[in-house]
């Protein structure tokens, strides 16, 4: 039994075994599509998802296997009524062969694994950690350059908030020579749990305050929207956006991600620049999700 529960659990080894898996999906696909046979996944999404949800049910469909599915649970379980998270795991487990859950707590997935006896996968934990967003976002950067040592990463918008950017600088540190870069909002600074966590692993984290402190050969722009959801009051709109002006100021290899879904940070006039990867980004997260389940279920 395998649990995905954060980014801290993968070393580098480990995520070049996971990347081998989802290497072999995308060029062999039908020899893995019996995989599931036999097996049932519940997704429980107590928040919004369209990516994350519906590439974790794609996968589960393209490996053989079969889905129950609340795609509002918030509103459309028995959480509504008041019953705790680990009620829901206990009675889960006995329906299904393995649980993906998004919840707004930080501290559910390790909470559930707890008590869990088939895998747990984390759909994305409040604004703690997002690890299998992070996984095909380094997947992706790997894709394109071949390697992640001495990658040069800027982060950019919600740092305070954005999980996807907490699991990612988790993944990339595990590297060697590796860059960081931030540029945000003040009130949107990368907290000093993460800028202490690449410090331990000898990584310099620069604060930049415009684009223009971002070297030009930086090999990744990672972007993510205002979180709104995750705090009250109104910290206004989005000041350092990509656009085409702005992209082109950086080197023909500096590729942009973002997990999407944007708002104005990413202007739609560089959907059609090579260098925009988001949405092959969110694609690979099918295949990267697939592989997840093919080591779920390994003996």
């Amino acid at each position: 039994m395998n649990h995905v529960l954060n980014a801290k659990q993968y070393t580098k080894e480990s995520l070049e075994e996971l990347f081998t898996i989802t290497d072999d999906i995308k060029n062999n696909p039908q020899k893995y599509a019996k995989t599931l046979d036999g097996k049932i996944v519940a997704t429980m999404f107590y928040e919004p998802s369209t990516r994350t949800r519906l590439s974790f049910e794609t996968a589960v469909l393209k490996l053989g296997g079969k889905l129950i599915s609340t795609e509002n649970a918030s509103a459309n379980s028995s959480g509504k009524k008041g019953e705790s998270l680990e009620d829901t795991v206990k009675i889960l487990q006995g329906y299904a062969d393995a649980i993906v859950i998004r919840h707004s707590s930080d501290t559910w997935p390790q909470e559930a694994a707890q008590i869990a006896t088939v895998p747990i996968i984390n759909g994305g934990a409040g604004k703690g950690e997002h690890p299998t967003q992070a996984l095909l976002d380094v997947y992706t950067i790997r894709e394109y350059r071949k390697t992640l040592n001495g990658v040069k990463v800027a982060i950019l918008g919600d740092l305070l908030n954005g999980r996807t950017i907490h699991s990612l600088l988790r993944l990339v540190s595990l590297y060697d020579n590796v860059e960081v870069y931030g540029l945000s909002k003040e009130c949107f600074a990368l907290p000093e749990e993460y800028i202490d966590m690449l410090k331990t692993r000898g990584i310099e984290y620069k604060k930049c305050a415009s684009f223009d402190e971002i070297p030009k050969d930086v090999d990744v722009m990672y972007h993510t929207r205002i979180q709104s959801e995750r705090f009250e009051g109104d910290f206004g709109r989005e000041e350092f956006i990509i656009n085409k002006q702005v992209l082109n100021q950086f080197s023909d290899e500096t590729i942009v991600l973002h997990p999407l879904p944007r708002n104005e940070e990413i202007a739609t006039d560089i959907d059609d620049d090579p260098r925009a990867l988001y949405f092959k980004q969110a694609h690979n997260g099918l295949y990267i999700r697939m592989a997840l389940f093919v080591q779920a279920f390994e003996k």
